[in-house]
């Protein structure tokens, strides 16, 4: 799924059955990065935000309350998707 189809479904509250390879994707392209990996841990995190965010990838899909920290962390930092090359 491209990343502004799945923001837009995420920013309308749809959180379920969304593949954890397609949220790796989008959060690339809202400028975060990988800082480390700790089993099915996936630790990220973004240059202009103090906080890191932790996804766990349950047999190939992403956890639907992590998803909504996703979307509230970058809404409150307006973070938008950066265009892809």
């Amino acid at each position: 799924m491209r990343p502004k189809v799945l923001w837009s479904r995420l920013q309308r509250g749809r959180y379920a059955n969304i593949r954890f390879s397609d949220v790796m994707t989008l959060l690339h392209a809202l400028g975060f990065k990988v800082e480390r990996v700790s089993g099915s841990h996936h630790i990220f995190s973004h240059p202009d935000m103090a906080e890191l965010v932790n996804l766990q990838d349950a047999r190939g899909q992403a956890k639907p309350y992590q998803l909504r920290q996703v979307v509230a962390l970058a809404q409150r930092y307006a973070l938008t998707i950066e265009e892809e090359r």
